[in-house]
């Protein structure tokens, strides 16, 4: 079963999600309930979900500052739910990987598909992370296996052109705002669909693909670390140290080691 945490102020509206969808049916039990972002933190923290929905106009603390403020946020998919006035701020939660948002008043069956969406990505993560726990030494390290990718993910032309981008331009500061004006569609729907391709955000796909870089250089050995992160993209060397370690569970130096000892 798939633990969901329900943050939203409304009680008709936290109350309506809680017991009018059948969530044993969807595969997932409701384990708690938050009535604004401060709540919501200390629940995730409690009960580790794996499925949050998150209303964005909360009291003390909104639903788009307990995500930036969460330090467990890449263990868990997030649905946004949002009124009406609130559309374009809701937008802005993308940049934390939310999965999917939802207007109010929520359709039922947009929330059962948004479910089925974020079931499939958090499997997709739990694969990941197995086969992190297999890996012995870096020589069997694989952070993006972009080969694979692209034999199985070759029915999107869009996707594959922000692929194309990150490929040929890592190594600079970018972001998918680069990507809105040459492809004339907005950062939140572009997301969405490299999302939907990759299971990947379309940062977290640029930083497994310099990471990947960086760990090719250091197999060649020929240049110090601080200089390998500058040459991937990272101006700030300890944080390309921590997200090297947030993808490898390793230092650059352990590979250093490893490939040059």
């Amino acid at each position: 079963m798939y633990k969901v945490l329900i943050v939203e102020d409304e009680d008709i509206i936290r109350e309506g999600l809680k017991y009018m969808m059948d969530w044993a049916d969807l595969g997932c039990v409701v384990v708690a309930e938050g009535r604004n972002g401060e709540e919501g933190l200390q629940k995730i923290a409690v009960h580790q979900p794996e499925i949050v929905l998150i209303d964005v106009n909360m009291p003390i603390k909104d639903g788009i500052q307990m995500l930036a403020d969460c330090p467990q946020l890449q263990n868990f998919s997030s649905i946004i739910i949002s009124g009406y006035d609130e559309f374009e701020y809701a937008k802005k939660a993308m940049e934390y990987g939310v999965s999917e948002y939802l207007l109010k008043p929520v359709n039922h069956e947009e929330l059962k598909k948004a479910i089925a969406k974020v079931k499939r990505e958090i499997d997709q993560k739990r694969e990941f992370k197995l086969l992190q726990k297999s890996i012995a030494t870096p020589g069997d390290i694989h952070v993006l296996d972009l080969e694979t990718w692209k034999e199985n993910n070759n029915n999107s032309e869009l996707v594959h052109t922000m692929v194309g981008y990150i490929r040929e331009n890592y190594y600079e500061k970018i972001s998918i705002q680069d990507l809105v004006n040459s492809l004339d569609m907005s950062a939140t729907y572009l997301n969405r669909k490299f999302k939907e391709h990759t299971s990947f955000t379309f940062n977290e796909f640029l930083n497994r693909y310099r990471i990947c870089k960086a760990i090719e250089m250091i197999k060649a050995g020929d240049q110090k670390i601080s200089v390998i992160a500058l040459e991937v993209g990272y101006s700030n060397y300890r944080y390309f140290i921590k997200v090297f370690k947030q993808y490898t569970h390793m230092l650059p130096s352990d590979f250093m080691d490893y490939f040059h000892s």
